[in-house]
């Protein structure tokens, strides 16, 4: 397949081959070259690597669903009971509005995701399995992940960590955990259950961090010491984090360097908060960073519309960004950046002037979007998007291509 007359990262006009999956050559654009059947008219269009949505909760998705009053109540067991109290009353089944949220994100050109798959004594494993679901149905237009997460904690429970064990039986690739201190309030014994799992099933870890200031950063290094004495490096994710930075800059640059020399990945879902730790000096140290939407309008929030692109948008504006470079590198991260979590054969983002994934030898996952500049295409969002999945046009004009619609 020839995608002729595309700008990889918004450099001059090329023509990019493809076979077997993967990108051949890149050459100048050849207006000359006549075109054959499968190849693709890239317009002039920019070109960069697909979306890879490294944090979103797929199981709790009310997209294409009527909005609702929001009912939620202050805290994480607040919204989770929130939750609880209003999944299964939804206007259509689980199965189908999970798979009908994973094709709007193919559509808009995300091909890699890393969903959350709630598991507890309420829903057992039929979030997990909806999930499962719709990770088949489009098993030719995205990889997907599953993290088997208790969203309610692992201890408050009894019989939690037992519907845990069992999802990660039926194949869950990423075994995860949840403020051990603030929520199950037992560190030692939360963190017990989520690296002794991961070890027994050969699974990553992704653990959520909203706890603040002083309790976040022990947590987290509690995490790191976890990491560390049982030769997990390269396998362990804190995501949010969205308070490590709260503390004082001493502090702000051990833990920096302690995920670097760990290789412990971060994900955020570019929070209205100014306490993260500094993206730049992140990537600086070589800390492996993600972007995901966190909740597609569901029962937590209004929030998420299945485009990554809308927030990396949100990145850039969450952090102040204004130079191109900066806006450039939150694409980045919203591309390579995710794919180098889910799968270490990509190279981490060497720096903020990175702009990976477009040439000879990459993998043919890309997406080709409207813009006059990589910046623009940020700022002004438009939906002229063809979306590329091992070599393959997946979807087109927002729709994806070759699969009966979910909803």
């Amino acid at each position: 397949m020839l995608i002729s007359n595309a700008r990889p990262w918004g450099r001059p006009a090329s023509d990019i081959l493809v076979k077997d999956g993967i990108i051949a050559a890149v050459t100048a654009h050849d207006p000359k070259r006549q075109l054959e059947a499968g190849d693709v008219v890239g317009g002039g269009r920019i070109l960069i690597p697909s979306f890879s949505d490294v944090h979103v909760h797929l199981d709790s998705t009310r997209i294409g669903l009527p909005f609702r009053e929001h009912t939620g109540r202050p805290g994480v067991w607040g919204m989770m009971s929130n939750d609880r109290e209003n999944w299964r009353d939804a206007e259509i089944g689980i199965t189908e509005r999970v798979a009908g949220t994973l094709e709007r994100m193919i559509a808009r050109g995300t091909t890699r995701v890393r969903s959350y798959a709630q598991v507890d004594v309420d829903c057992k494993l039929e979030k997990y399995e909806a999930v499962a679901a719709a990770k088949e149905k489009f098993a030719n237009e995205a990889d997907v992940q599953i993290m088997v997460f208790p969203q309610a904690g692992i201890l408050l429970e009894a019989g939690t960590e037992k519907y845990l064990e069992e999802a990660l039986k039926l194949g869950a690739d990423v075994m995860g955990g949840i403020d051990p201190c603030e929520l199950d309030r037992d560190p030692v014994r939360h963190l017990d259950v989520v690296f002794g799992l991961a070890e027994k099933y050969h699974t990553e870890i992704d653990i959520h961090l909203h706890e603040r200031g002083t309790q976040g950063v022990f947590s987290a290094e509690l995490i790191a010491e976890r990491t560390r004495a049982l030769g997990m490096q390269g396998k362990v994710t804190i995501s949010h984090a969205y308070e490590l930075g709260s503390v004082d800059d001493a502090t702000s640059r051990r833990l920096i360097n302690t995920f670097a020399e760990l290789d412990i990945a971060m994900t955020s879902v570019a929070p209205s908060t100014s306490n993260h730790l500094p993206l730049v000096q992140l990537t600086e140290a070589g800390v492996r960073f993600g972007l995901g939407e966190d909740g597609q309008r569901d029962y937590w929030s209004p929030y998420g519309n299945c485009d990554l692109l809308d927030r990396t948008w949100q990145l850039a504006f969450v952090n102040g960004y204004r130079q191109d470079e900066l806006i450039e590198h939150c694409l980045a991260v919203a591309t390579v950046g995710g794919a180098s979590i889910m799968d270490h054969d990509v190279p981490r983002l060497a720096s903020v002037a990175d702009r990976p994934g477009v040439a000879a030898g990459d993998r043919a996952d890309l997406v080709l979007l409207a813009g006059e500049t990589v910046v623009s295409t940020v700022m002004d969002r438009s939906n002229d998007r063809t979306v590329i999945h091992d070599g393959r046009v997946v979807a087109d004009g927002l729709e994806v291509l070759g699969v009966a619609n979910s909803y």
